[in-house]
């Protein structure tokens, strides 16, 4: 495969307007330490606020700024995949837009992948979160770890640089459920990491909100692991040996007039019981039937409603 830069850097951007300047020039100083043939892709996510203006302004003072304009707030894992659709560099660099992520530690990423490795990854020193979303991302790294029978580190997320063709590879991938980091786990290729400092957020507050902190949770877990439907399986099971057990005991104390005390309370709960367990088991099969539903559909991701310094 033909490269016509040698790093392109993906972005995608949401209520970024106010950093953007900040963060373009940080990146031109720490890209020029490498080359000066690269590129900057700015993917505009719906951002309600005037980043697609930025990005045009921008993108007209410097060809090598490449900007996308989503028809609609896709999220940013559809925007993330956006961009790389674009990308023609030899190495990609996928960062936020908040400046957490520090365009410095590029030439670092870079080094390190001329020692032979695909995947450079940025494994964050301290995270520079709130108390509630380091808490919640470490709960989450624990149950999808014990779900996939897997091991990740959740110092770990996006920020890093890839090889050109494993962002190859991945753009192969058909899911609708898109989660940049654990699709790109399970390509495989040489992986490494180095510790980098992460920063706080340069301004506003990260658009992650706890319902969608939740939603993406879910579909990462539903997406890459079957264990809730045999959790579900083993559950039914469990509950029907049990009934099966009470059965048998009733059949040996009509025999053997034995006292059987039958009850409201305990009628009540074991049907109130039984009914939240299949409730929970269909449920959990309707997750994954709506997974299938939104893959067989083959809408698009994402929709590019303009562009700017696009080579076609």
């Amino acid at each position: 495969m033909a490269y016509k830069r040698d790093i392109s850097v993906v972005i995608p951007e949401y209520y970024g307007s106010g950093m953007m300047a900040e963060l373009l020039r940080r990146l031109h100083d720490s890209l020029s330490v490498v080359t000066e043939n690269y590129e900057i892709i700015l993917v505009n996510d719906a951002s309600p606020d005037d980043t697609w203006e930025k990005i045009q302004l921008f993108a007209a003072q410097d060809k090598r700024i490449v900007g996308l304009n989503l028809s609609r707030n896709c999220g940013q894992q559809y925007a993330i995949t956006a961009g790389l659709k674009y990308a023609k560099g030899e190495w990609v660099v996928v960062m936020d837009c908040d400046l957490q992520n520090r365009p410095e530690d590029i030439p670092l990423f870079y080094a390190k992948a001329q020692e032979g490795w695909d995947i450079v990854y940025a494994r964050r020193v301290k995270k520079q979160f709130g108390w509630w979303k380091n808490k919640t991302s470490a709960w989450f790294h624990r149950v999808y770890d014990w779900m996939c029978d897997s091991r990740t580190d959740e110092s770990i997320a996006e920020y890093g640089m890839y090889n050109g063709r494993v962002i190859a590879e991945y753009n192969k991938l058909k899911e609708i459920s898109r989660s940049f980091q654990f699709l790109i786990s399970y390509l495989g290729f040489k992986t490494t990491s180095i510790e980098i400092q992460h920063d706080v957020r340069a301004e506003g507050e990260s658009s992650y909100t706890l319902s969608k902190l939740i939603h993406l949770a879910f579909d990462t877990i539903i997406s890459n692991s079957t264990k809730p439907l045999i959790i579900a399986v083993i559950t039914g099971f469990s509950i029907s040996f049990i009934a099966v057990l009470f059965a048998i005991y009733n059949v040996v104390a009509y025999f053997f007039d034995m006292a059987i005390v039958r009850g409201y309370t305990s009628t009540i709960f074991s049907i109130w019981f039984a009914t939240g367990i299949l409730l929970f088991m269909m449920g959990v099969l309707g997750l994954y039937i709506g997974k299938i539903f939104d893959q067989v559909k083959e809408r698009p991701m994402y929709i590019v409603m303009d562009q700017v310094n696009v080579d076609e």
